[in-house]
């Protein structure tokens, strides 16, 4: 029994010795076989071609996608880079801009208020920025940051842009309350400057959104008064001053008495869009004149 084990033990070891001899023997006589006989390499050179070749060619194309893919992604990112450079300076630009816009418009209004404190040289003034508003897109009622230390009282007249605003109602240290003549409780006695005949001008809320302001009780028997006609403010105005321009006739008909007319003014100032005001300091009362009508009539 121990013979027979022994002996299958040494047949396995003598195929596992011998098994790399016998084919190393083997491809080695196939090689001599085959360069005895003569025959020819290039069946194998052909067929390695046509595995080997399209492989390299199939390795070169994606080599050359993967390359263009990366200088896509450079590209790409050199743009974005770009891209927020040119953002930023669109940026930069933009408030530049702005910021010339706004310095322009600031501009045009201290110019517009140098013009008017040349226009009305003969009366003291106080330079005033509106700092609040009641609700609503126009200036009718509103608050400026000058008061009673700066000098300002009660009914004196607000001016702007090339005409007149309209007057101060309260008074406080710092501050100051204003009624536009835009307002509908505003009456201010006006005069047309060709012919010196008196009239009412009254604030319609409704009308300024066409920038206009309406007036009534003009007497004019003769047909004077003709669409274009300058209003100012009357001398026998009881709070305002004389002479201040309150806008241009743009419309005239005969009132229903058949006696008085009424119509339309255009008014100078942008009552949308105010910022800065002339307050003047003196009172038609300081100057010794007293209207003759009464306070029913203008306020």
């Amino acid at each position: 029994m121990k013979n027979l084990k022994k002996k299958s033990h040494f047949r396995i070891n003598l195929k596992s010795k011998h098994l790399l001899g016998i084919m190393t023997l083997f491809c080695v006589s196939t090689i001599a076989a085959t360069f005895a006989s003569g025959i020819t390499t290039a069946p194998l050179k052909d067929a390695a071609g046509m595995i080997i070749v399209p492989f390299e060619n199939s390795i070169s194309r994606i080599g050359a996608w993967l390359t263009e893919t990366r200088d896509s992604f450079q590209e790409k990112q050199t743009l974005i880079a770009e891209n927020e450079s040119l953002k930023a300076e669109i940026d930069s630009l933009t408030t530049q801009n702005n910021k010339l816009l706004q310095d322009q418009a600031e501009l045009e209004r201290l110019k517009q208020l140098y013009n008017l404190d040349e226009e009305y040289a003969e009366y003291p003034k106080v330079a005033a920025r509106i700092i609040s508003k009641d609700p609503g897109n126009w200036y009718d009622t509103f608050t400026i940051n000058r008061g009673s230390d700066d000098g300002i009282r009660v009914d004196n007249n607000v001016i702007a842009g090339k005409g007149l605003v309209g007057i101060i109602t309260s008074v406080g240290p710092h501050w100051a309350t204003v009624r536009s003549i835009i307002d509908d409780s505003s009456n201010v006695v006006a005069m047309t400057v060709s012919t010196s005949d008196n009239c009412v001008v009254t604030g319609d809320l409704e009308l300024i959104d066409e920038g206009k302001l309406s007036f009534h009780q003009l007497y004019d028997q003769e047909d004077q008064v003709t669409i274009g006609e300058r209003l100012v403010t009357s001398n026998i105005s009881e709070k305002y001053l004389e002479g201040l321009f309150i806008g241009y006739v743009s419309e005239v008909e005969l009132e229903s008495n058949n006696l008085t007319k009424a119509g339309t003014v255009v008014t100078p100032v942008d009552f949308q869009h105010l910022k800065d005001v002339f307050v003047i300091t003196v009172n038609k009362q300081d100057a010794g004149s007293q209207g003759t009508e009464g306070s029913s009539d203008e306020e």
